[in-house]
């Protein structure tokens, strides 16, 4: 599954491919995981709610989003930029979906009970690449601390 995931965000030169919900689950929750790092002190709490998260998203069970979690840390840590997963996501998901992530960004953010101001710009930098104005940056963060973080 690894090589074929390497494949899906390297490209291999042929004809484009529609990513399946998997891939698209793990460009999500790489994008949650690098932002659990970004204050270089990602704790558990950060990596339950991204658990959690991609389980209420995707509508899947506990042991497929430990999995997805997995393939994404694996991501994240071979990423080189944020836009192998933002540009992923813009071709694929619309902007509904796209703020439903952005929310879900915020409460990982959030898990720990603090805002660093490091995760505070690339949750920026992230809404920014996913084509969020201001005010849906602004709305997916109310939503974020109305479900309590």
């Amino acid at each position: 599954m690894i090589e074929r995931l390497k494949k899906w965000f390297a490209g291999d030169g042929e004809s484009p491919t529609q990513p399946d919900a998997h891939q698209l689950a793990v460009a999500a929750t790489a994008l949650m995981v690098q932002l659990s790092r970004v204050d270089n002190d990602e704790d558990e709490a950060e990596l339950a709610t991204i658990v959690e998260c991609a389980a209420r998203t995707h509508g899947i069970g506990p042991e497929e989003a430990e999995e997805i979690l997995s393939d994404a840390l694996a991501h994240a840590s071979d990423a080189t930029s944020l836009y192998q997963f933002t540009g992923q996501i813009n071709d694929h998901l619309d902007q509904a979906a796209k703020q439903t992530l952005l929310k879900n960004i915020w409460r990982v953010a959030f898990a720990d009970g603090r805002i660093d101001k490091y995760e505070e710009h690339l949750i920026r930098r992230i809404a920014d690449l996913l084509h969020l104005n201001h005010r849906e940056y602004m709305q997916a963060r109310h939503r974020a601390e109305a479900q309590g973080g």
